[in-house]
């Protein structure tokens, strides 16, 4: 075999295999032109806030042109099936994940085997412990619960016992909430917290057979309550006391501070049942936290905490334009 031919073969064989190098870092990088996917996991389905947040994130995906796979379990303390859905999604291999971790510990470990695995995460609505993600985008929960805090010690007018019915054990968002409503609530020395170790789980049942054994608790011989105000820091939560207060007869006789929203929230606050709710923007956090995963994606620099702000809706600015549109925004557009 002549050198010139050993040259020529050698030659292409290297050139076959600079394009083969060039050309696999090329199609490995997600680059604007690559059609991404985003798993957005919420902590669950059912209730109102979460098809809000998927609207959020189906405007985004459309807006930047990105597939949204929408993947949750649910009920809402099942920690298990959430790390399933986390694990079963970076097996499909999906470009990004936007978490709602239901357990600030327990989904620790999932996250940190995406961010691993090249699968960046941002976490949103509520926090996680640690911080091997890429931003958290979700409300200043602690500054919504002194929100709450701030409205029932003027309710009191400065005097009386409040319960708190708390949540989940785990549940960041819910906890800093709950944390921010003390917190509040200790700038008015005649207020009391009488109660604020009680869990109402994570149903509207669940919340509503809790409500029951707290208004049994505090209830005396003539039917009236030793409690003054109750503060719940979720929908579900509301609506079972709100069913518990409706059933004993005792809506509306005592003031009632909740969170999130619902037709049902609505509709007691038009009867005078509940005085009041902190509403977050379920819309904008679904937005934000796709538009912040793409964002990096693509290689730009995001911020590591993007709050969502919070808002106290009252019977007084209950028709004001800005708020109706937060609490019934049209989905029917993102959501068909």
């Amino acid at each position: 075999m002549s050198d010139n031919i050993i040259r020529a073969a050698v030659f292409l064989l290297c050139s076959a295999l600079l394009f083969c190098a060039t050309g696999c870092d090329k199609k490995d990088e997600p680059g604007e032109n690559k059609r991404l996917t985003v798993a957005v996991i919420p902590k669950g389905t059912i209730h109102e806030f979460w098809k809000t947040v998927h609207a959020g994130a189906e405007m985004a995906g459309r807006e930047m042109g990105v597939d949204i796979l929408w993947k949750g379990s649910l009920k809402e303390d099942d920690r298990e099936a959430q790390i399933s859905v986390v694990e079963n999604i970076m097996a499909r291999g999906v470009d990004g994940i936007v978490l709602a971790p239901l357990d600030d510990a327990a989904l620790r470990r999932p996250v940190d085997e995406a961010m691993q695995s090249d699968i960046p995460v941002v976490i949103f609505d509520s926090g996680l412990q640690g911080d091997n993600y890429v931003s958290y985008v979700a409300t200043d929960n602690f500054k919504a619960g002194q929100l709450a805090g701030e409205y029932m010690g003027k309710l009191l007018e400065g005097r009386g016992k409040v319960v708190v019915l708390r949540y989940a054990e785990g549940s960041d968002s819910t906890t800093k909430r709950e944390g921010g409503f003390l917190d509040a609530i200790e700038a008015f020395e005649g207020v009391e917290i009488v109660s604020s170790n009680r869990y109402a789980g994570v149903t509207t049942a669940s919340a509503l057979k809790a409500a029951e054994n707290i208004l049994s608790r505090f209830s005396r011989a003539d039917g009236d309550l030793e409690i003054d105000g109750i503060f719940c820091a979720t929908e579900p939560t509301t609506l079972g006391i709100l069913r518990a207060l409706q059933d004993t007869g005792l809506a509306g006789k005592i003031k009632f501070v909740g969170f999130d929203s619902s037709e049902k929230m609505i509709a007691a606050l038009r009867a005078g049942e509940l005085d009041g709710f902190v509403v977050q923007n379920p819309m904008r956090i679904g937005y934000l936290g796709v538009d912040t995963l793409v964002r990096h994606l693509r290689g730009d620099q995001v911020r590591r905490r993007i709050d969502t702000g919070s808002t106290l809706v009252t019977r007084e600015n209950l028709d004001q334009p800005e708020i109706c549109d937060l609490l019934d925004p049209d989905l029917t557009e993102w959501l068909k």
